[in-house]
Parts: C-alpha cells; structure tokens; sequence
C-alpha cells in the first residue's frame, strides 16, 4: 500500500485517477479547491482516504496538506500535480492577468507541491512524482500558446528533477495525455475576453463558442488513470509517457517535421564556428 496526494480531484483525470487509486487499495489525499466536491471519495473507505482543500496557488494551503499527509499516513509516496485548466487566446489575445494565472497554477502551483513534498520523500529516499503535461506542449496548436508554454515549462523543469532525483531513488514522469472526456474543453476552459477579428480563422475556431471537441473526446480516463497507476508501479517508472493514440500520432509526426526541418538547414547550423 502506497499513499498518493493528487491535485486536482474534482472532476476529470484527477477524479478517474482517484478512484482508481482508492479502488487499488492505497492510501489517498485526495484533493480540490472546493473540498465538498471530492468528499464522496472517502464514503467507502474512510480510513484510507483524506479530503482536503486545496488551492496550489496558496502556500499555505499547500504546506497545510502535506503536513496533514505526513500526519495521516507518514507522509505522500507519490504526488500527482494534476490541478489546472485550459487556457485559449492568440497570443495577441492573451491578458497578462490570465496569463500570470495560468502560470501560477500549473507551473508555480507545481513547483509548490514538489518542494512541499520532496523533504520527506529525501527522508525515505523512495517517492514517485507525476507531473501532468499535455500533448499541446509539443504540437503547440494555435489558440493554446499559454497553455503549450506553461506545460513546456513543467516538461523542461521536469527534466532537470529526474536527474537530480533519480540518485535519491525518487522517480519523475512526465505524462502527455492527447484528448480525454473530461470538463477540460468545457467547464474548464477559459479563455481571453479579448477578440481580434484577424485570428477568426486560426486561433478564433478554438474558441469555446467554435469548438466541438467536448464531450466526444476518444480518451477514457478511467484507462489513462490505469496507465499511470501502472507507470509509476513499474520497476524502472518512464521519464516520459505519451497517453492515447491521439498523442502518440501527433508526437511522432511533430518529431519527424522537426527532424525533416533540421536537416533541411543543417548546412547553416553547422557553419557558425570559428574559422
């Protein structure tokens, strides 16, 4: 048995993610802005399972939990930094208060969590962290651009941490989930109140009042929170792991543009040395 703190419980992947942890047998903080909506997780099972609230943006509130975790049960195994929200606007577009709240809740917010939780898990020298990214930080469509570059900051952030990790016996993964059926495209999108009528035809068919992704997205989240169960229960956990085939189609083809495009001016690369 193992203790998992996951951000984000409200609905969608962290939800899915919760209740397959709880039906797995482990421990669970289990965690929302609201506490009222992840209460019901605990009905079955009380003793194993802790709702609390939670604003990753609050270092209070941040502090609060792990310190609520450590007491409860010894302190988390694994964290799942999964709390966020999808943010669209052509980067034009984009409102500098938003933008700044977009950041601090997925990038800062996750920043938080980790160092909340890595004295412990240094302690132990075991743990598992689990950073949920998105597919948009490598495909980078139009409409998303905060969103892409607030999952390329946790990515590139993550990276440098698995390393300097891995020595203590505490593992980072990366997840790239491609298009689930959760609230991510409905109930928690915002966009920009700003519109300007020369992206109508790019990033303006993203917007919410345009899009007809939500509610027929391929991905089952009780599958991909499977996945990650399973990922992070592996003996070697994967600093990088694609969910949906949706994901896996659109890295690839990305990868081998980039590919094609490197080699395509590879002569001018290489000519920037010192005669």
């Amino acid at each position: 048995m193992t203790t998992w703190l996951i951000t984000g419980c409200s609905t969608g992947l962290g939800r899915a993610l919760a209740e397959a942890v709880i039906g797995a047998g482990h421990n669970a903080v289990v965690t929302a802005r609201d506490v009222a909506k992840v209460a019901d997780l605990a009905d079955s099972t009380p003793e194993r399972v802790l709702p609390i609230a939670l604003d990753v943006t609050d270092p209070a509130q941040v502090a609060w939990v792990v310190r609520r975790a450590d007491e409860r049960f010894g302190g988390p195994d694994v964290l799942v930094n999964n709390a966020g929200y999808g943010y669209r606007a052509a980067v034009e577009e984009g409102e500098d208060a938003g933008v700044r709240a977009l950041f601090e809740t997925h990038f800062f917010g996750t920043i938080a969590m980790i160092k909340a939780v890595l004295p412990g898990m240094r302690a132990r020298r075991s743990g598992a962290i689990v950073n949920i990214s998105s597919i948009g930080a490598a495909v980078t469509p139009v409409g998303s651009g905060y969103y892409s570059a607030a999952k390329a900051a946790i990515e590139g952030m993550s990276g440098a941490l698995r390393g300097e990790l891995a020595p203590l016996g505490i593992s980072v993964t990366v997840v790239e989930p491609g298009a689930f059926r959760t609230d991510f495209a409905g109930r928690s999108l915002v966009q920009s109140a700003t519109v300007i009528d020369d992206y109508a035809a790019t990033a303006g068919q993203r917007r919410k009042e345009n899009d007809t992704m939500d509610g027929n997205q391929a991905g089952d989240p009780a599958k991909a929170a499977s996945a990650i169960i399973a990922a992070v229960e592996s003996s070697e956990p994967p600093g990088f792991l694609l969910l949906g085939p949706d994901a896996l189609g659109l890295y690839r083809y990305v990868a081998d543009a980039r590919a094609a495009e490197i080699a395509k001016w590879e002569q001018l690369t290489g000519g920037t040395n010192f005669d």
